[in-house]
C-alpha cells in the first residue's frame, strides 16, 4: 500500500515559483492522495491568492496561516494540523524548482533504504537576466560557496547526518518533537542533530537533484547568510557538534576585516583580509572562465558577502550568549 503524505510548503512572497512548484507537485502520481499544504508566513504578494485559485480547482491543495512566519512554525503547525493519519512527511521549498516525479522519487528511496529521513542535493540555478544571482550560484555551486558540503554536488546514495530536508517517516518526526520553533535558521541542521541522536537514519539520495536559486541583490544575500551563520552558532552551542573545517574557515574572516581597518597605523593589519579577498576574486574568475560566463566570473563578490555575513553572525550569536551566560551567572549570585 502507498504511503499516506502530507506535503508542505513554507512560503513567504514566493509568487515568482508558486506556479510551477504546484503543477510539478500535483502532476506527480505519488501525490494523489496527499494533502498539500502550503503554510504561509504572510505573503504580501499574489502568493496567497496563487495558492487559494488552484485549491478551488484542486481539493488536495490548502491554505494554512502560519503566524511565526519562520518555516520551522509552519511545518510543525501543518503536521499538528493534517498529520493524524499520515505515513510521510515532505518538506518543500518554495524558492526552488523540482524534477518531474520528485516526490515519486523520494518515496521509492524511503521505501528502499528503511531511512527515516531522505535528504537530497540541490544545486543553485539562476532566472535569466538576473546577473548577481548567477554569480551567487556560480559561487554556491562550487567549493568556494559551500567548503564542499555533501549535499551540494550530485553523487551516489550514502548515510549521512545532514542533508537538504526533503522526506521523514513522520514518526520519527514526531519522536523528536519536530523543529525547534526557536530556530528561524538552520533549523534543519539542529532537527537531524535529534534524529541522529535518537538513533534515526538520514540518507542522502544525492541523485535526486533540485533547482535552489539564491538571492538577487548583495543585501538580501548578506541578510540570508547572516541569519545562517547566527543559526549555525545556535546549532553549535545546543548541541555543542565539532565543527567542520568548511564551517571553522569562514568564521576568521569578519575578525581579518576588522583587522583590516587598522591599516592606517600597521599596513600589514590589511593582508590577511586582502588576501583571502584577492583568492576570492580569482576563483571567482576562474569559474567564470569555465562556464564562459562574465556574471559567473564576479562569483567571488557574493562569496565574499556569504563569507563575511556568515562569520559576522556566527560570531555575533556566540557573543550573545557569553554575555547572557556572564549575566545569569551574575543574577543567580545575587540570588
Amino acid at each position: 500500500m502507498s504511503p499516506r503524505l502530507l506535503i508542505v510548503v513554507p512560503c513567504l512572497n514566493e509568487e515568482a515559483h508558486l506556479p510551477a512548484l504546484l503543477e510539478t507537485l500535483c502532476g506527480d502520481p505519488a501525490t494523489q492522495a496527499a494533502r498539500i499544504v502550503v503554510a504561509d508566513g504572510g505573503s504580501v504578494d499574489r502568493s496567497r491568492d496563487i495558492v487559494r485559485e488552484r485549491a478551488a480547482a484542486d481539493p488536495r491543495i490548502v491554505l494554512l496561516d502560519n503566524p511565526q512566519r519562520i518555516q520551522s512554525a509552519g511545518v510543525n503547525l501543518a503536521v499538528r494540523t493534517w498529520g493524524a493519519d499520515v505515513d510521510m512527511l515532505v518538506r518543500i521549498d518554495a524558492h526552488a524548482a523540482y524534477p518531474a516525479r520528485y516526490v515519486s522519487q523520494l518515496v521509492a528511496a524511503q521505501a528502499e533504504s528503511g531511512a527515516d529521513s531522505v535528504t537530497v542535493s540541490m544545486r543553485a540555478a539562476s532566472l535569466p537576466g538576473r546577473c548577481f544571482q548567477r554569480a551567487a550560484a556560480a559561487a554556491q555551486n562550487s567549493a568556494l560557496g559551500t567548503g564542499g558540503s555533501p549535499h551540494r554536488a550530485a553523487g551516489a546514495r550514502r548515510w549521512v547526518d545532514h542533508g537538504h530536508h526533503a522526506l521523514f517517516k513522520l514518526s520519527a518526526f514526531r519522536a523528536v518533537g519536530g523543529y525547534d520553533e526557536s530556530f528561524s535558521h538552520n533549523e534543519d541542521a539542529e532537527l537531524d542533530a535529534r534524529l541522529v541522536r535518537n538513533g534515526a537514519r538520514i540518507l542522502l539520495a544525492a541523485d535526486i537533484l533540485i533547482d535552489y536559486f539564491p538571492r538577487a541583490t548583495a543585501p538580501s544575500l548578506a541578510r540570508q547568510y547572516f541569519n545562517y551563520g547566527r543559526g549555525r552558532a545556535r546549532t553549535a552551542l545546543k548541541h555543542k557538534p565539532s565543527l567542520k573545517p568548511r564551517q571553522l574557515v569562514p568564521v576568521a574572516i569578519a575578525p581579518l576585516a576588522v583587522m583590516a581597518l587598522f591599516a592606517p597605523l600597521w599596513a600589514w593589519a590589511a593582508l590577511p583580509a586582502a588576501m583571502w579577498l584577492a583568492a576570492c576574486l580569482a576563483w571567482g574568475a576562474w569559474l567564470g572562465l569555465r562556464a564562459r560566463s562574465w556574471c559567473a566570473a564576479a562569483a567571488g563578490i557574493p562569496a565574499a558577502i556569504m563569507h563575511f555575513a556568515w562569520s559576522l553572525g556566527f560570531l555575533r550569536e556566540i557573543a550573545a550568549a557569553e554575555r547572557a551566560s556572564a549575566h545569569s551567572a551574575i543574577e543567580h549570585k545575587r540570588a
